[in-house]
């Protein structure tokens, strides 16, 4: 099993690690120096709402499918077809809630109007991650690797065309919006197209009785994704309310740098998640070493980060966003320490939820969305961006801090799990490693 996760962390982060620092510091930063810091904050806090709802797309049936295909792969050829169906079928209920929340919260057409368009983009994004789900539960991630990427590759090469060209004068916030429907729209054809060759898949279906099992199997797993959802991207729109779009922009532009950050934690969960469902199923004596095999390098990289981060916020705001850069570096020094819980949430969230201890987990999540509200409330009249930035870096300590106290407990992890491995260990990983690239191991994936 060392040999799968070694694999899977290997092709992910090779693919991830190339394309999406690009589009995070290239593309991304482009369009918010292109269009200003109110348009991109009107368009970050309406994406961050679209995002808060994402949920609704998927009632939690991409966590569960990756956890039980990884556990019975037989049963993929049985379930494709209905849950299809069912992902389908929530593309209403997700426009009517955001649609209706949005009025209720005062939008008009202009909000509407960018909405609309995100909503595709969550629907589209949602169907990609749960076609994905079947790679990851199957273990070829080296397939999962591809699709990973490919939506943010094709959105560099749509966006980068408009961006360094003389249409950049002309450039509006809806053009990058439809890069990304673009985008969305081939991989998931791509994925679909992939996975429908390796299951055979004839066409959807509808299964009643079915629909009704697996949402009361995953509806735990929906309340912890809306709730996780809901604390980490209601500060954009926390903001825009009490304070400005211009607020939520600079809010935008420190946070991204984090969230290039935090790709590496959470590429690293990705291959955990099926990697510890099996484990937990099968070998729970394996649960220590592999969280001994990601938490060390995990920790060590996220403490670097986030006191380089902080150390040289002027600078790396400065070059981001030149000329402005003083306007984002007193939010980034507070943000940047997040990549720090974010990554103990990503290894030990990620265990717990194989685990199945979802009932912790969502108390854990509404505690964690309470503190962040109050704290947002408070700090925003006073101090802005960088109040929201404190209020979300609160919200977060706190779940990592109770998540690690509750896997600790519940699966008697010893001290080693936490430390580094040793020289001999490191030697072995390394020639595992190897193996995992060389060898064939995780079936052809000839796409």
């Amino acid at each position: 099993m060392h040999k799968k996760l070694l694999s899977g962390l290997f092709w992910v982060l090779l693919a991830n690690l190339v394309v999406k620092p690009l589009w995070i510091l290239g593309v991304e930063v482009g369009v918010q120096n292109t269009v200003g810091n109110a348009q991109y904050g009107f368009y970050y806090a309406l994406f961050s709402f679209s995002y808060i709802f994402n949920i609704l797309l998927d009632l939690g049936i991409t966590n569960f499918n990756t956890r039980n295909i990884a556990q019975h792969p037989q049963l993929i050829g049985k379930h494709l077809p209905s849950l299809l169906g069912v992902k389908l079928c929530l593309l209403v209920p997700y426009l009517v809630c955001t649609f209706g929340v949005g009025l209720a919260m005062g939008y008009g057409s202009g909000e509407f109007r960018l909405l609309a368009l995100l909503c595709v983009c969550q629907a589209l994004n949602s169907l990609v991650l749960f076609l994905r789900s079947n790679f990851e539960g199957l273990l070829l991630f080296r397939l999962d690797s591809l699709f990973s990427v490919l939506d943010r590759l094709l959105m560099i090469i749509i966006c980068g065309a408009l961006l360094w060209s003389p249409l950049r004068e002309r450039f509006s916030i809806y053009w990058f919006v439809y890069a990304q429907l673009a985008a969305y729209t081939v991989t998931a054809a791509g994925a679909l197209a992939v996975l429908g060759r390796k299951t055979r898949l004839r066409g959807l279906r509808w299964n009643g009785p079915f629909f009704l099992a697996i949402l009361k199997q995953s509806a735990p797993f929906a309340l912890l994704v809306l709730l996780m959802a809901s604390y980490n991207r209601i500060d954009p729109v926390l903001l825009r309310r009490l304070a400005s779009d211009a607020d939520a922009g600079i809010y935008a532009g420190a946070f991204r740098l984090l969230d290039a950050l935090t790709m590496v934690a959470y590429l690293v969960s990705v291959p955990l998640l099926p990697v510890y469902s099996r484990l937990c199923r099968t070998d729970r004596s394996g649960i220590a070493d592999a969280t001994r095999t990601v938490f060390a390098p995990m920790m060590l990289f996220a403490v670097g980060a986030a006191l380089g981060g902080c150390l040289l916020a002027d600078p790396l705001m400065e070059l981001l966003y030149p000329g402005r850069g003083a306007a984002y570096a007193p939010v980034f020094r507070v943000v940047v320490f997040g990549i720090v819980p974010i990554s103990l949430t990503y290894i030990f969230g990620t265990l717990l939820t194989a685990g199945g201890h979802l009932r912790q987990l969502n108390l854990f999540a509404a505690l964690s969305l309470a503190l962040n509200i109050g704290t947002n409330l408070l700090l925003i009249p006073r101090l802005g961006a960088t109040g929201s930035a404190w209020a979300s870096l609160t919200a977060q300590g706190f779940m990592a801090l109770a998540q690690v106290a509750l896997a600790v407990r519940l699966f008697h992890l010893p001290l080693q799990a936490f430390l580094p491995p040793g020289p001999k260990a490191l030697a072995g990983l390394a020639r595992q490693l190897v193996d995992s690239v060389k060898s064939r191991d995780d079936s052809p994936e000839n796409v």
